[in-house]
């Protein structure tokens, strides 16, 4: 009998040699050789790409690179490597002795392998820790604000019992399988009109504050304001969701001075004006730099690098198409060793696909969801946290067979 399969993950991989009886040795020294993986490179001097062809197919693997850098008749060229993980660490060794900048294509190859093969991350809070990788955990979206896109939010009905309509939504969220309580005061929605600090803080602060004492998920304050996010975390709030990517360097100082994680958002412009003029020379590789270099700010800046998230802004500046891409491929930011935040939830691009702007979003949204799951997103940020968190459960069902 012959069964054949499309290649699985390390783990289910790990678990059939196991069935099967394998060594474990044999099992450590196979995994790396059973792992597939495409790397492109861009912009490599053709001294290198040359060298870099002939050392991959010297070692069985393959280059894919342009038919005018074979030639001569161009200097720089984009590359496609094509290989097992195996090859790849091999490779990497033997560039530390190489020419033409192959020593530092070595050393990125290695440190970014490494980032994209890690799947358990513990991002330290001040109270507890957040464990993401077993699972894609869920961050349970309250509005505060009288305009959201979403029409959710609570501040339109805002009264004396303002607090404990919030603790009800929380606790609501909760109970449906929330993680993590998101509370913004200020709307993001394209178009969306500045707010002073002072009225954004007057929204939020008390709120947190007031939740802090009753709920035990950690609580993220989504703003791009520093003042916020100092009031918001000296009031309990444990993270700070900023969607403008610490662009501010003031909210770095903020985030290192309390200890507290930060979801680093890549926004393209500003809320007004994100969505006028969307241009991008490649769009995975233009998020990925900008969060890179967010990142390398953060922590430069004294923010633990073990309480960075990333998020690559879905809806923030992206044509519709974009915002699928960003889901298809959502698995290659891996390559930059942080947790994977997406938020998909009820955004206009799920209109845009469906071809009704007044069609219900929720089933959308839930394959969304899945999608990014099953692309290794960490956290998915939602509204719809009963429907999302079933979902998922299916998932993780599905994912955890063996046959």
């Amino acid at each position: 009998m012959m069964r054949i399969s499309r290649f699985c993950s390390p783990e289910e991989l790990n678990k059939l040699m196991q069935q099967i009886g394998v060594d474990p040795y044999g099992v450590r020294i196979m995994l790396p050789k059973a792992a597939s993986l495409l790397i492109r490179l861009k912009g490599v001097n053709n001294f290198a790409a040359n060298i870099l062809k002939q050392e991959m197919l010297a070692l069985g693997a393959d280059a894919a690179l342009a038919r005018a850098a074979l030639t001569g008749k161009i200097k720089k060229t984009d590359m496609l490597l094509i290989g097992q993980l195996a090859q790849f660490k091999l490779l990497a060794d033997k560039l530390k002795v190489q020419p033409f900048g192959l020593q530092k294509i070595g050393l990125d190859l290695k440190e970014n392998i490494k980032n994209f093969n890690e799947n358990n991350f513990t991002v330290p809070l001040n109270r507890g820790s957040l464990r993401l990788g077993a699972r894609t955990r869920i961050m349970g979206i309250i509005n505060l604000t009288p305009d959201s896109f979403s029409q959710d939010g609570l501040y339109r009905s805002f009264s004396n019992n303002y607090p404990d309509l919030a603790l009800s939504k929380a606790q609501t969220l909760i109970s449906e399988g929330a993680d993590i309580i998101d509370l913004g005061g200020c709307s993001s929605r394209p178009g969306a009109k500045s707010l002073s600090t002072r009225e954004e803080i007057r929204r939020t602060e008390p709120i947190v504050k007031f939740l802090a004492k009753k709920i035990k998920v950690p609580i993220s304050i989504d703003t791009a304001n520093a003042q916020v996010a100092q009031a918001a975390l000296c009031a309990g709030a444990q993270i700070v969701n900023d969607i403008s990517g610490l662009t501010d360097k003031r909210m770095i100082k903020v985030v290192a001075r309390h200890k507290a994680a930060v979801v680093i958002m890549h926004m393209l412009g500003r809320p007004a004006t994100m969505q006028k003029n969307i241009f991008y020379e490649s769009l995975i590789d233009d998020i990925a730099g900008f969060l890179r270099k967010a990142i390398s700010a953060a922590q430069a800046g004294g923010v633990h690098p073990d309480k960075i998230i990333i998020d690559p802004g879905i809806g923030f500046g992206k044509t519709p198409l974009q915002n699928l891409a960003i889901i298809k491929y959502l698995s290659d930011f891996r390559s930059l060793g942080k947790p994977l935040l997406i938020g998909p939830s009820r955004k206009s691009f799920i209109a845009k696909v469906l071809g009704s702007d007044k069609t219900e979003r929720t089933s959308a949204t839930i394959a969304a969801c899945v999608l990014a799951a099953a692309q290794q997103a960490d956290i998915v940020r939602v509204h719809d946290v009963g429907q999302v968190s079933q979902a998922l459960k299916m998932v993780e069902a599905v994912k955890n067979v063996m046959a």
